[in-house]
């Protein structure tokens, strides 16, 4: 356990949520489709209709880790769950615990709705990423592809222009 409190994020979070949504991205080397901004994060988990929840965590006062998650629904279930689109922590206070409790905090988000699951993508080359998940019990689901449309190639099998 580390000494972190960890909350529902607020609007004036948006600004060190969009600042490490920048650091992860520079990580992650996906700056090129790197787009966040605090007025974007502001409209979008904050606004009259949030398409996702966040909460952060704190550590003396400092914002220094972050999740983003939504709602999604198992039809095989027949129970919602949670998609943990990304979790964050910079990197002076990891292995403090602040990233377990983020994730702990998230699973109880699930078990509060009811749900059936928790599920989230991984980057086959973050090895520790990897192995803090394996040290919590996933299950790596190596039979499934994740696919994606986007830009152009979305709107146009959506019949729409650019």
């Amino acid at each position: 356990m580390s000494d972190a409190t960890i909350r529902r994020a607020i609007a004036a979070d948006a600004g060190a949520i969009a600042a490490m949504i920048h650091e992860l991205a520079e990580f992650e080397k996906l700056l090129d489709v790197y787009e966040a901004s605090e007025e974007r994060l502001v409209a979008t988990l904050f606004g009259e209709r949030p398409a996702a929840a966040s909460l952060v965590a704190e550590l003396d006062g400092e914002i220094v880790g972050y999740a983003i998650f939504f709602t999604t629904f198992s039809t095989f279930l027949a129970l919602p769950g949670i998609w943990l689109e990304d979790i964050y922590v910079r990197p002076a206070a990891r292995r403090s615990g602040v990233g377990g409790e983020l994730f702990a905090a998230v699973a109880r988000e699930v078990v509060a709705i009811g749900g059936g699951r928790m599920e989230w993508s991984a980057l086959d080359w973050n090895e520790r990423a990897l192995a803090f998940y394996s040290q919590l019990g996933a299950e790596l689901l190596d039979d499934w592809l994740m696919l994606r449309l986007s830009g152009e190639q979305l709107l146009q099998v959506a019949g729409a222009s650019a």
